[in-house]
């Protein structure tokens, strides 16, 4: 799969009437070039999958092929929940299979030793490309690997930039020993490693609910310090912030690079 990624998690949480500037976002990623777009059930209800699907379904034939991802939500991780979960996924998606399939987050409800092999057993049937998982911790990706057969895991999907690496470091320390590619989910950190906020613009309460602590008003002032210096460097040397960020990310594990990154904006690249 290629390095980096459009992810469609906002892309499903907008109003009816934006709908429109949502497909344009998404075909105007297909005509840069993306070819792997990431999304799940939970976002927007399933519309998030179906806009994506109706999309690419207009779209001529893509060389590479497109590569998709969604996640299976943590309220359904039961065997008997499993297959609907799957298939509803594949019927937005307009596809008889996916590329990836991901548990969204683990369920302490659940045992993961009933997910696992239940996902195994879809894995086999065809209608899943690669397993994977995310915001799992090095503890709840033992336990998976514990319960999977012939099939392995593939990738961990997790929140990791240049701001949010603490908790990821122990984690990417265990998936690049075995062998599990890193998924870098905001990796231009809400936007401060694009040289959004960096100006004085006011971080909006939505972004900030969804932000894991990165807009905390006793963590913002370092960030946005921390963004401006980095931005500075970015325009000394006569590189965008943002390829600085996704360059960092790709560095982190040894050739192949075991992190790549997954992202995405909401408005129709300017030409």
């Amino acid at each position: 799969t290629p390095p980096s990624g459009s992810g469609v998690w906002g892309l499903g949480r907008w109003k009816t009437e934006d709908e429109a500037r949502t497909k344009a976002t998404i075909a105007r990623a297909v005509e840069r070039g993306v070819r792997w777009f990431d999304t799940a059930e939970v976002y927007g209800g399933g519309r998030s999958e179906r806009v994506l699907g109706d999309v690419l379904a207009r779209t001529a034939r893509a060389d590479p092929p497109f590569f998709l991802a969604t996640k299976v939500s943590w309220e359904h991780l039961r065997p008997s929940q499993l297959r609907a979960a799957l298939v509803n996924s594949l019927e937005r998606l307009g596809r008889p299979s996916v590329d990836e399939y991901l548990v969204h987050a683990p369920d302490d409800r659940v045992p993961l030793a009933q997910t696992m092999p239940a996902l195994e057993a879809l894995w086999k049937e065809g209608r899943i490309g690669a397993l994977g998982v995310s915001n799992f911790g090095v503890e709840e990706l033992e336990e998976a690997e514990r319960h999977l057969g012939e099939a392995r895991l593939v990738v961990n999907q997790v929140r990791y930039n240049l701001f949010d690496r603490d908790e990821a470091e122990p984690v990417q320390a265990y998936c690049r020993k075995r062998g599990i590619l890193i998924e870098a989910y905001t990796p231009l950190a809400r936007g401060v490693l694009a040289g959004r906020y960096l100006d004085g613009r006011r971080v909006a309460p939505e972004v900030k609910r969804f932000a894991h602590r990165l807009f905390d008003e006793d963590r913002l002032p370092q960030i946005l310090e921390r963004g401006r210096a980095l931005r500075d460097l970015a325009e000394e040397a006569e590189v965008p912030l943002a390829a600085i960020a996704l360059h960092w990310l790709r560095a982190r594990g040894p050739p192949p690079s075991s992190a790549r990154a997954v992202g995405a904006g909401r408005r129709p690249p300017r030409r």
